[in-house]
């Protein structure tokens, strides 16, 4: 696991200390070593977190004639049979570690190299033979990956934006159309970062940089991918249920491939706990595995944690979060590098944290609800059918007006606020899917919002632009799968797994995602979404199937998402950092918001009659990204 950067050209600036600066960024991503590769037209940097091949594993890695050198992120969990057919084909290698096998790859099958590739990966590969940089990403995303192409054709790339500011004459001018969907959703989407022209690689996709252009291709496509997967179609429920089994087993297997001490998040909930399971299963013992949890007992699941860590007889650590824990905000914001709203970022670092005083690599039990319809969301857009079925005077004047005079509640999940939600769902454009009941700001919101400058800027964009190129390959699934689908690109890709890489990463933690193995996702999305959402029981075929691992109280029990009761905290023990952030003075130094309407949120929040944590918590982190990255 690495952090890499660099940048490629025929103008390029021939000073070795913009890419020590550059690397240096990324310490975090990997304390253990630092590579640097540079010549005329090209500079390569790495940072290494020691995994595989503690002695031999340096990079920038090269190929025998030093024609071909690669810095890597991540790992390459097949790379052991790769290997072995390459020397089979008469290749050399000096080492043992994954990365090594990148390059002997490209020399045998060319650009289709990433192709053969099972795992999580980033890499910048320089042909000095053909002039030529490529740049790629797993097909999922879980390994990040920015670019930009400055105006004199230079190309400068990083794991993370703050590697590519170091660059001289890299503007920080701020995207509007991130601002806004950031604001909407509270993430991002690829292929837009916070800024103007820096750019997201999007998951399984190669960039070819050459003679000052760029190209990029997709290497990967999920319709094609399940397609292939017919068979599914005629296989009983058992039988499915076996073959799940079989596959999470061998997905967490290749994961365990590590030369340091790894062990397993533990959340207590149905995907974590099926790992855990797995990793039992294949001799791992004691799995050491570590949770978080909330004095507040509406968020605190320990008991659940506790339960499989005995069944599973696993080395079990545990600690419980307390308000305080947002003062880290700042350095969070730091290592997101970009503003990210997910409350989960503080429970998700804090456990890493703890995580890394006993090992390096812990596996995480993240895509289960993308895969197997998890999320509310799936169900609320089933539920809006029924919904709509009530004549229109009753669905107004009767249910909507009576949950809309009714204050929220304090619990974290409580059927006054999944009411709340879902009527606030069911008024938006039906346009939307199911991004109706995670849309944060809607339109009329923003009207009020934002600045007539702001509106300016943004002209006629919608977040809408960014979802649609997905919605037409949606409709190649039947309708659960197709919202599946939606969030694998969207919501997966870039908001789950940054807050996962860039919150472990902070610690120096490498964080796999066995539910997130390609050939499993393939699998999963062949199979009929009725299996997935049940009538109204979300993940019923991996219920099924994890019914001869864990206990049913364990499987059955409601979801209750890894977050913090960020509600009440702004309350109280945020309050001031909310009254500081939001002030007039700030909000006035810049023509974004209208400070009235922050105001009235702000008030409104307060008395307890409405819940507007999301909609302040994105305004509070992107003023204090603002602060951090701009000044």
């Amino acid at each position: 696991m690495c952090g890499i950067c660099g940048y490629c050209g025929k103008n390029i600036l021939h000073n070795k200390e913009i890419i020590d600066q550059m690397t240096a960024t990324l310490i975090h991503r990997g304390p253990d070593e630092r590579g640097i590769y540079n010549n005329k037209d090209v500079a390569l940097g790495a940072r290494r977190l020691s995994i595989i091949d503690l002695a031999r594993g340096s990079q920038p890695v090269a190929n025998e004639n030093k024609t071909i050198w690669v810095a890597y992120n991540g790992e390459i969990y097949n790379f052991h049979h790769i290997r072995e057919e390459l020397l089979a084909r008469g290749h050399i290698f000096t080492s043992g570690s994954d990365t090594e096998v990148i390059v002997h790859s490209y020399e045998e099958w060319g650009e289709d190299f990433v192709k053969k590739f099972r795992g999580m990966f980033a890499f910048a590969l320089w042909d000095s033979t053909k002039e030529a940089l490529f740049l790629a990403r797993d097909r999922i995303g879980i390994k990040p990956l920015y670019y930009t192409l400055l105006p004199d054709f230079t190309i400068v790339f990083g794991s993370e934006i703050k590697a590519i500011l170091k660059y001289p004459g890299i503007s920080k001018n701020i995207e509007p159309k991130a601002l806004d969907c950031f604001l909407t959703l509270e993430y991002i989407i690829c292929p837009l970062s916070i800024f103007k022209n820096i750019h997201k690689l999007e998951p399984g996709h190669l960039l070819k940089y050459h003679n000052g252009e760029i190209s990029i291709k997709s290497y990967w496509d999920l319709i094609e991918a399940t397609q292939v997967n017919q068979e599914i179609h005629g296989m009983s429920n058992s039988a499915i249920q076996e073959k799940l089994a079989a596959l999470l087993q061998e997905s967490v297997k290749y994961r365990l491939i590590s030369d340091v001490p790894l062990g397993a998040f533990l959340s207590g909930g149905i995907d974590s706990s099926s790992v855990v399971a797995m990793m039992h299963l294949e001799g791992i013992h004691p799995v050491r595995t570590f949770s978080i949890g909330f004095s507040e007992q509406s968020y605190n699941e320990l008991a659940y944690a506790r339960k499989i860590a005995r069944l599973f007889s696993t080395e079990h650590h545990e600690e419980i979060i307390e308000p305080d824990a947002v003062d880290l905000v700042n350095s969070l914001i730091y290592y997101l590098d970009e503003p990210l709203g997910d409350y989960s970022i503080f429970p998700t670092y804090l456990v890493s944290k703890m995580a890394r005083k006993h090992v390096t690599v812990v596996l995480s039990g993240d895509g289960g609800d993308e895969l197997f319809a998890g999320y509310e969301h799936y169900k609320a857009q089933k539920l809006s059918k029924l919904y709509n079925a009530f004549p229109g005077v009753i669905r107004k004047h009767f249910i909507e007006s009576i949950i809309d005079g009714i204050s929220p509640s304090p619990k974290k999940k409580g059927l006054v606020n999944l009411c709340k939600r879902f009527i606030d769902g069911v008024k938006k454009s039906p346009f939307l899917h199911h991004y109706r009941w995670t849309v944060f700001l809607n339109e009329l919101e923003k009207q009020q919002l934002y600045t007539e400058e702001f509106k300016a800027e943004l002209g006629e964009f919608s977040f809408f632009d960014l979802i649609e190129p997905h919605l037409e390959k949606a409709s190649h699934f039947d309708a659960i799968n197709a919202e599946l689908y939606m969030d694998i690109k969207t919501y997966l890709a870039d908001d789950i797994l940054v807050k996962v890489d860039r919150m472990s990463m902070a610690t120096s933690l490498e964080a796999r995602v066995p539910l997130l193995d390609h050939f499993f996702v393939e699998w999963a999305m062949s199979l009929n979404g009725t299996l997935k959402l049940h009538n109204f029981t979300s993940k019923w075929i991996l219920k099924k199937t994890m019914e001869h691992y864990l206990p049913k109280d364990i499987i059955y029990r409601r979801k209750e998402g890894f977050s913090i009761p960020i509600k009440n905290w702004l309350k109280t023990d945020l309050r001031d950092l909310m009254e500081a952030t939001l002030s007039k003075e700030n909000v006035n130094g810049d023509a974004y918001f209208n400070y009235a309407c922050i105001d009235k949120l702000k008030k409104e929040h307060l008395s307890g009659h409405f819940d507007h944590s999301h909609k302040l918590w994105a305004l509070i982190v992107f003023y204090l990204w603002k602060k951090q990255f701009l000044g």
